[in-house]
């Protein structure tokens, strides 16, 4: 009996906790949303250097050394911070062992650079004798602002659904209560940057001389969504 008895108490209590962990409020669920579109300001590009033989003649070579200095006085001279150009390939190191072992070895080096305006980057790779340049690429950007930017947007989004919710409330002659609930969306994209030619490696048989292909970026997407809950008073 006294069994029966504490197996009753226990499961009235159970019951009685569960009823208290019940959200009975009102509540209402939105959506709202932010988004905006920033031409990146920030861009990383690779360039290859390599030497190569005037008239296959051994005797007339242009040296690495040479083609680095042409593109180290474009970078300077295009207002670039010298510590913007960085040797981007370990094995660049070694092309003097390599000479050593090998008379006929052609030395290469790859580089990078962080430039803001591509503009620049057309004025610095045309200063630079097209036959040494082996190849160019872009390898990355972003904005500078980014940071502030997402904070601002995930803002609007709040925001937005928190009046999405106030309007809809109102319609049914109810009040707006505090938020209960809140969950964001990421959804950013990072299109890839792309050459108006269609081209993502210019090469140096392919230059011969002429100006660096223009480029066109496509805009870097920022859209935020924020899931929320409000109560209804």
């Amino acid at each position: 009996m006294k069994r029966l008895i504490t197996l009753a108490i226990v499961a009235l209590f159970s019951m009685s906790v569960m009823a208290q962990q019940v959200d009975l409020r009102k509540k209402i669920t939105v959506s709202g949303s932010a988004e905006t579109e920033v031409t990146p300001d920030i861009i990383y590009l690779s360039i290859s250097l390599k030497e190569y033989l005037k008239d296959n003649n051994s005797k007339k070579r242009v040296e690495i050394t040479e083609l680095e200095n042409q593109l180290y006085n474009a970078v300077l001279k295009a207002g670039i911070a010298k510590e913007d150009l960085m040797v981007n390939n370990v094995s660049s190191y070694n092309y003097v062992t390599e000479k050593k072992k090998n008379p006929d070895f052609l030395a290469s080096k790859q580089y990078r650079l962080k430039v803001s305006d591509l503009n620049k980057w057309n004025e610095i790779i045309g200063a630079v004798d097209p036959k040494g340049i082996s190849s160019t690429s872009i390898e990355s950007y972003d904005y500078s602002k980014i940071t502030a930017l997402k904070k601002e947007l995930k803002i609007k989004a709040l925001q937005a659904a928190k009046e999405k919710a106030q309007y809809m409330v109102e319609a049914l002659g109810e009040k707006l209560g505090g938020v209960i609930d809140i969950q964001e969306v990421n959804n950013e994209s990072y299109p890839q940057p792309m050459y108006r030619a269609n081209v993502m490696m210019m090469k140096a048989e392919d230059a011969s001389g002429a100006a660096a292909p223009e480029l066109d970026f496509k805009k870097i997407k920022l859209n935020y969504v924020v899931n929320t809950v409000f109560e209804i008073k």
